[in-house]
């Protein structure tokens, strides 16, 4: 299969080449070997905000929130071994294995109400302290049970405290299930030893096991495919659409590329509405003028599929409210275009000019390819635009982010009034009812009535489903495609049955 077809092919011509072929350097017997894109810090706490897919890795390795994801994306114990809900779903209370903190100390509960007491702080940089609005209370019950208490039931809310986000990190200590030593660039991971085990020495002879053992580095997109491709890397984790064209690059064969059915949010939010931009109708035009299909067919990967609703389709499977199609949906291509053409007509016709929109996308190669799509797309109706990096002022912003969990609510949350969004007061106002309803029918409705507003209030240009993939050897028997995007490195290798 093709990956890029030749017009988007030219942008590529400066990004860096791949070492050639070679053979496999590391026996079975070795660590598992693997390279995740972006930068390696053993000290990343997720105060810091968000984290590079190489931290959130480590993170997830060493410091497990209160629950995990396993190889296939389903909720996994964590550090709680076992958890319970009460009857009306308000209250969830876990019970934490035995375990220690990199120093020694044992974990306790209240060391844990408090790590996540800090992460949902005003303060706090955390990416997901606003997904968690239901909670009323967190705090320890005994040594070593904690509870959680919700305003309203969430049932989607162990998604979300598996995300490596929530990693149980105390000043920079972690308590596994693995645990890390730094070698060179890289991190050398290996199991902790049982604390419960009856022969401790022969515990931490397991552990130490090479073959247990896992070699994790950061590195840039092109030198972790290089990594694989010359054997020097079992898998590749962190790809995403800004960094496809490397790996379209790399002649690695198609059967080893690994990409996740993820939902979320890709597309552009309007940060500002200002100038041609102050207007539902113009902010609309911009929205109907993309051709999805043809920025997709960019890319060349039939996995990657394009999206027109403010939120996407994952919770019509459980009997959630469907995402409002669009007016414009069941027009044409050349019926979307002349109408948003008419609205850029109907403001310059006026003796408005219209200022040159400042795109805010990454710069990788990806990210030109996007760039050069949407701008062609914008000037065929008359709307200029320009690129600027991500942390620039920007009138609109890419948002790339996976659906941390199954809550209707998450995209609209997420699309109104952050500060990388616009504000529809209204809007709001429905989410707020909306997260504090304990009626789900009531919910339901509006959840849909939220999500109508902001349709017409027009925040947010959706152009696909977020796109994650990676590169799997056959040694990674556990590496599994799904719809989560998590692939713990305790995981990597199925054990077999």
């Amino acid at each position: 299969m093709r990956f890029v077809r030749p017009a988007a092919a030219l942008l590529l011509v400066a990004s860096a080449p791949l070492a050639l072929t070679g053979c496999g350097l590391f026996g079975e017997r070795g660590p598992v070997k693997v390279a995740a894109i972006g930068t390696l810090n053993p000290s990343a706490s997720p105060l810091a905000g968000e984290l590079s897919s190489a931290n959130a890795a480590l993170l997830d390795a060493t410091s497990q929130g209160l629950v995990s994801y396993d190889g296939e994306g389903q909720i996994d114990t964590g550090l709680a071994d076992r958890w319970t809900v009460t009857t009306d779903g308000r209250s969830y209370i876990f019970r934490l294995r035995e375990a220690k903190w990199t120093n020694g100390r044992k974990v306790t509960a209240e060391d844990v109400a408090a790590i996540l007491r800090s992460y949902l702080a005003p303060a706090s940089r955390h990416v997901l302290k606003n997904d968690f609005p239901e909670i009323e209370t967190i705090k320890a019950m005994t040594d070593t049970v904690i509870e959680i208490r919700l305003a309203v039931p969430q049932p989607a809310i162990l998604e979300l405290l598996a995300q490596p986000s929530m990693a149980i990190v105390n000043k920079g200590m972690g308590w596994g299930p693995m645990r890390a030593r730094r070698i060179g660039r890289a991190v050398l991971l290996s199991p902790v030893p049982d604390p419960l085990a009856e022969d401790p020495e022969a515990a931490e002879a397991a552990a130490n096991d090479p073959a247990a053992s896992i070699e994790l580095v950061g590195t840039s997109p092109a030198g972790a495919l290089a990594r694989f491709k010359n054997g020097y890397a079992d898998g590749v984790v962190g790809g995403r659409f800004s960094t496809l064209p490397y790996f379209a690059a790399s002649n690695i064969g198609r059967s080893r590329l690994i990409v996740d059915p993820v939902p979320g949010l890709f597309g552009l939010s309007f940060v500002r509405a200002e100038g041609f931009l102050a207007t539902d109708a113009n902010r609309d035009a911009l929205v109907r003028a993309v051709r999805r299909e043809r920025l997709i067919e960019a890319f060349g990967l039939a996995e990657w599929q394009p999206q027109v609703t403010l939120r996407p389709s994952l919770y019509t499977r459980d009997g959630g409210p469907a995402p409002l199609m669009p007016a414009w949906a069941d027009y044409d291509e050349a019926s979307r275009i002349a109408q948003a053409k008419r609205a850029v007509d109907a403001w310059r016709s006026a003796g408005r000019d219209i200022e040159p929109l400042r795109i805010a996308v990454p710069d990788t190669p990806g990210g030109r390819i996007l760039f050069a799509y949407v701008s062609a797309d914008f000037k065929a109706i008359g709307v200029p635009s320009l690129r600027v990096p991500m942390a620039s002022t920007a009138d609109l912003r890419l948002i790339d982010e996976v659906a941390p969990n199954d809550d209707a609510l998450w995209a609209l949350r997420r699309l109104s009034c952050r500060r990388d969004t616009l504000c529809n007061r209204e809007a709001q106002e429905v989410i707020d009812q909306a997260t504090a309803n304990i009626d789900a029918g009531q919910r339901r409705v509006q959840v849909n009535e939220a999500e109508a507003v902001l349709g017409r209030y027009t925040p947010f240009i959706p152009l696909a489903t977020p796109l994650r993939w990676s590169v799997a050897s056959q040694r990674l028997t556990g590496f599994r495609a799904n719809g989560r995007a998590q692939h713990p490195l305790n995981h990597l290798i199925a054990i077999p049955n």
